[in-house]
């Protein structure tokens, strides 16, 4: 089962570096803070790592294909 990812919106700063990297993945909502895509397509599992250690907030989680949160470090 592929990752999934979510985003804290306390903690995003609307840099929008996930956006420019992963566009079909994040996107901003109404009030420019990055949100997933619903329902993202398949991309690769490393990939949505290297996003997500990227933010400059760490607003991005990254979960397994149990529902597990990977630890980004």
């Amino acid at each position: 089962m592929p990752h999934t990812v979510s985003v804290d919106k306390d903690i995003c700063i609307s840099s929008g570096k996930c956006v420019a990297d992963a566009p079909a993945v994040f996107r901003f909502d109404d009030d420019e803070l990055a949100e997933p895509v619903d329902p993202a397509p398949p991309v690769d599992d490393e990939f949505l790592l290297a996003v997500a250690r990227n933010c400059p907030s760490g607003a991005i989680t990254v979960y397994d294909g149990q529902g597990e949160p990977i630890d980004l470090d």
